[in-house]
């Protein structure tokens, strides 16, 4: 029977699975890295504990599954997570996490300049993004950038790892590089303009759609993953942008949430519509003649963990109380609000500088009542993302839940109680492993995902919002008051931890 290794690159850690070519899982494993935060707004990770993670993980989903051989492979990792590697691929410095946010001013300096490849997303870029991250580098680290061979993403630095090409997907290159594949070239013009003139040099110009062939497994990486054979590796891509790939198998258009350490909105369009409230459109990043539009939180799950364990000391083993207790509250009655732009606010208001905020504390307040404030915090950003979509006429109807939500039946009910409608969660397998499956079995017989997707299908179930959820109405239109409230005071507030940097 054949058989496809999926290789998931997250947050926290490295998952893998092994599906059969009728979508059965037969094995599964994980492997765990370390985040760096030396400075506020900063996230560090070493990309070697990346492979090493994966490598880990793919070996226990093979023993799991009593295999030692699969047709095709494929990654997904998160997105913006950028590698600056030498000739030989090592890191040269530790890798810029998504959701570091150190390059705000060369993201404020991309809406300074005029450039058709920025309408497709909004005018600008991110600060997540590797363009300005790469820019940051060259400011700041300029011996670093200059040393630098290659510059990429941790999926390029994953396929690099896999096969030794240094090969790019069409998916990152469009929706992090502002590269446009009908025009078919990195935007060079726009790097020199933006002060990085080389940085297409460096980035890798083989840029293939997801699910199109990358090459084999070297003999090498073969040897590491406890393979005895030379499988395909399939060009992957974002892990939150694939989960429309085993979504599509039913038929539909819909909105995939990716709740997890983040929020990532996903869906396409027919036609484009072009707004500064969201990411894209992005024309084929994943599907072929189809347009791609993204949003987000960058704060999600990620302040959640964070409350409960840093702040509050409950361990993962005991926090299904803190969950529970938390759950038996009314709404709006622990008189608390949280504002869940810890690391800034990716849409609709891309801003980088915003930071989070409690509101209401006193001296009887629990650790239930602010988690619970904190999960709604959380669920109204959730409101505001989907309501910008709305706002320029997006179908938002059909709303598909998954990732790391799935096991906090809080954060599942809080988002249907404060959206004030059903949603749909995923309660069968990770999306992005099946994505993975499909990429490659594509890669492997010459198809595409989508028509690939069929057996990975995932198992969904519908969850209804709550009859007493109306006082979430009132706690949204705070939620909203209150972030524009404390814009200006996040802002000074980092200017007085900011290390200094060169900005010239």
């Amino acid at each position: 029977m054949t058989h496809y290794l999926s290789i998931d690159i997250g947050t926290e850690g490295a998952r893998a699975a092994v599906f059969t070519a009728d979508g059965l899982r037969v094995g599964a494993g994980q492997g765990a890295y370390p985040t760096a935060y030396p400075h506020p707004g900063w996230a560090e990770q070493d990309p070697e504990l990346w492979w090493l993670a994966a490598t880990d993980a793919s070996r226990a989903a093979l023993t799991e599954a009593g295999l030692n051989e699969v047709a095709g492979i494929s990654v997904a990792t998160t997105a913006s997570s950028v590698v600056v590697l030498d000739g030989a691929g090592r890191s040269l410095r530790p890798a810029l996490l998504w959701m570091d946010s150190r390059s705000w001013r060369e993201a404020q300096f991309t809406s300074t300049v005029a450039h058709p490849a920025l309408a497709f997303s909004g005018g600008s870029d991110s600060s997540e993004w590797l363009v300005p991250k790469a820019m940051w580098v060259a400011r700041n680290e300029p011996e670093t950038y200059a040393g630098a061979s290659y510059i990429g993403e941790s999926v390029d630095y994953l396929t690099y790892r896999l096969t030794g090409a240094w090969i790019g997907s069409q998916m990152n290159a469009t929706c992090k590089w502002n590269y446009d594949m009908r025009v078919g070239r990195l935007p060079s013009d726009l790097y020199a303009a933006l002060g990085v003139p080389d940085l297409a040099t460096k980035l890798p110009s083989d840029i293939r759609p997801v699910g199109a062939a990358a090459g084999e497994v070297s003999a090498a990486a073969a040897n590491q993953l406890g393979l005895v054979n030379r499988p395909i590796v399939g060009v992957g891509g974002i892990d939150a942008h694939l989960s429309l790939i085993p979504l599509q198998a039913a038929g539909t258009r819909p909105v995939s949430i990716v709740a997890g350490t983040s929020n990532a909105f996903i869906t396409e369009m027919d036609e484009p519509v072009f707004s500064p409230t969201i990411w894209g459109p992005y024309p084929s990043a994943l599907t072929q003649h189809s347009w791609l539009v993204e949003g987000g939180q960058v704060s999600a799950g990620s302040a959640l963990t964070w409350l409960a364990e840093r702040m509050l000391g409950y361990d993962r083993r005991r926090l299904h109380e803190l969950v529970t207790e938390a759950s038996q509250l009314d709404p709006l009655q622990h008189g608390l609000l949280v504002l869940d732009n810890f690391m800034g606010n990716r849409t609709p208001l891309r801003d980088p500088k915003l930071r989070g905020a409690v509101l209401g504390l006193q001296l009887g307040t629990t650790p239930a009542q602010l988690y619970r404030a904190t999960v709604e915090s959380v669920a109204y950003g959730t409101r505001q993302v989907l309501e910008s979509f709305a706002a320029i006429g997006m179908d938002t109807s059909n709303v598909v839940l998954s990732g790391g939500i799935r096991h906090n039946p809080l954060w599942v009910q809080l988002t249907a109680d404060v959206l004030g409608r059903p949603v749909t969660i995923s309660d069968g397998e990770n999306l992005t492993l099946l994505a993975c499956a499909a990429i490659g079995a594509a890669a492997v017989h010459g198809t595409t995902p989508q028509d690939a997707a069929a057996p990975f299908l995932p198992e969904s179930r519908s969850v209804e919002p709550a009859s007493d959820c109306a006082a979430y109405s009132e706690g949204y239109a705070m939620y909203r008051q209150a972030t524009t409230a404390t814009t200006q005071i996040g802002y000074d507030l980092i200017e007085t931890s900011r290390p200094k940097e060169r900005v010239g």
